[in-house]
Parts: C-alpha cells; structure tokens; sequence
C-alpha cells in the first residue's frame, strides 16, 4: 500500500489555502487510498522568532482543525512531530549527507535572508537547515508520496537527492519518495496581493480567509478582494491574477473549472458575492466540528498520543537502521540479570 506523508507547520492561524490546497485532499483522497501520515511540525515553527505559548496554542488548534477537516484516526496517523524523537536524530544524521550550498540553494531560505540583511539582522541556523529537517520527516517513514503546495516541491527534490545519495555511499535504506500536488487551488493567492500565495504567517489580515473565520467576515474579506482593470470577467492567470484567484477558489469550492465558471458572470460583484457564500458553505462544516472537538479535549489529546505511538514504532527501525548504516556504534544493551 502507498505511504504518504504531509505536514501542516504551526506559525499561524490555519487557512482557505491551506483547506483548499492540501488538508481536504488528505481528508477526502489520501487517507482513503494510501497508509497515511500527517503530522504538526512544531519544529519547523522554531526556525523564527516565535512566543513559545502561541505556538504550543496553534499547535493544538491545527491538530483539532485536521481532525475538523475529516481526518479519522481510524484511518490515518495524526500526531505532532516533537513526540517523535526519531525526526530530530535522523535530521542530524542527514545533515552530514547534505552540502552547504544546496542548502542555501533553497528559494526559501534566500528570500527571507535577503530580507532580515535588509532589516540589518540576519536568521537563524534553523532556518538554513529546516528543509534536512523536512527530508528526516519524509524518511523516517518510507513515504512514497508527499502531497505538497508547489512552493514546496523544491524541498521534495532536496529529499530525493539526500535519499539516494545516502543509499549509495551507505547502502540501501530509505525510500525515494515523488511529491504529488493538485491540479486545482494548488495555492491559492493572498486576496488583497493576488500575486502572494494565502499564507498563514502573513499579516496582511484582510486579504487572508481562516478557516475559523466567521461567516461575515468571510463575506467582507471576499467582497474587498482586489481585481482587475476593465470589467469583463476572463480566466487569465499571468494578466488578471486578481479574478483568476477568486475563480480558482469559486472553482476549488463548487467543483467547477476556472475558465468555465468566468463565462457565466457580467460583473465583478456577483462572481465575488458566489464566491463569498461557497468559501462559507465549504467552512461551516469545519468550524461546526471545531467547535465539537474543543468541547472534548480529551479526545484530541488521545489521538495524538496514539499518532504519536504509532508513528514512533514506524520511524524507530529506519533510523536506527540509518544509524548503523552511516557507521554509529550500537547502543550497548542492559547486562543481564
């Protein structure tokens, strides 16, 4: 059976991008059709200034928010990746895989490098090193596939070299896992910079939908969504990145296609009034099910124990099996009594 592996990082309040882009997949496809893994990856949150309180916070939200969105623990592994000692030892070990330059190689590393020397400042090693992190998260389990935004395929091929290269100086070990990203509302864009992906780090508030938003607020936010010059409404990604994002979301929400949905509006008006009640109607089950699950937490705290177990006892032989390979001596085990 398929493995799959994805992870959801706790910097910020949980997104439409990220419902849209990658959490109802997991919900609706791959927990169905493969032996799923999703995972909080609290680590990755400590690559930048952060309040320890609000990221312990956020990590629970989003592991209440994934079981809102469908996930089933009967059917899936949920956890958060700091319960799992094995991402944190494999990550050192592929560290001594991977080269200084394919790290600084890495898109993201470079733009927000740029902008701390900008500001005078500069990030931290964490932030160079994260996506050696990310190729620990993936191996540690065998994925196969690792459903991801397209702004993180890059770190897909970074584990694929580090799996190989790792498999050929020190014998077969991990699996060379694919990324897969869909096809439609792969990213959907910030609605106030419809050339900026939603993300939830971003604090351009206004042009961000959460997932916990209110349905008025979302109404608000859809209705001052930014467009574009002249007053026909055409499905044109590169020169009319403004309707073509409210397109991909009215698409993503309703099933349709883009470039279908535009030839059926006159106005601006209307095509973000359809849109608006879609981003409500696709949320309100979510936020109902939230809302249920933070009156038992208990509940919540079960199935991350468990995922956490579960998970353990799949990573535990691979990285110790890394360890041997790469040369570490084995624990010496308790003498007898």
């Amino acid at each position: 059976m398929t493995r799959v592996f994805s992870g959801i990082k706790p910097t910020g309040h949980l997104t439409l991008g990220n419902y849209l882009g990658a959490m109802r997949q997991w919900a609706a496809v791959d927990q169905h059709r493969s032996d799923a893994l999703f995972c909080v990856v609290d680590l990755h949150a400590l690559t930048v200034d952060h309040d320890p309180a609000r990221v312990r916070r956020l990590s629970r939200q989003a592991a209440t928010l994934l079981l809102a969105a469908g996930l089933d623990p009967e059917l899936c592994t949920l956890f958060v990746q700091s319960h799992v000692d094995e991402h944190a030892r494999l990550s050192y070990v592929l560290e001594c895989v991977a080269t200084d330059g394919e790290m600084r190689r890495m898109i993201q590393y470079r733009e927000k490098a740029a902008r701390e020397r900008e500001r005078g400042g500069s990030v931290r090693l964490s932030l160079l090193t994260y996506p050696v992190l990310m190729a620990a998260d993936i191996l540690a389990y065998g994925a196969d596939e690792v459903p991801v935004g397209d702004d993180q395929a890059q770190h897909v091929e970074l584990t694929r070299d580090l799996a190989v290269r790792f498999n050929q100086r020190y014998g077969g070990t991990f699996v060379v896992p694919r990324a897969t990203v869909p096809k439609v509302a792969a990213r959907v864009m910030n609605l106030q910079d419809p050339t900026s992906k939603m993300g939830k780090s971003d604090d351009s508030g206004p042009g961000i939908v959460y997932l916990l938003d209110e349905p008025e607020v979302v109404r608000k936010k859809v209705a001052r969504a930014v467009t574009d010059s002249g007053r026909d409404v055409v499905y044109d990604r590169e020169g009319r990145p403004g309707v073509a994002n409210l397109l991909e979301v009215l698409a993503a929400c309703t099933g349709g296609e883009p470039g279908a949905l535009a030839g059926a509006y006159a106005s601006y008006g209307q095509l973000k009034k359809d849109t608006a009640e879609a981003v409500v109607e696709v949320l309100r089950p979510v936020r109902a099910r939230h809302q249920e699950l933070c009156a038992d937490p208990g509940f919540v705290e079960g199935v991350l124990r468990a995922g956490a177990e579960k998970a353990r006892a799949m990573a535990r032989p691979r990285v110790d099996a890394a360890y041997r390979a790469i040369g570490l001596l084995p624990p010496v085990p308790n003498a007898a009594r």
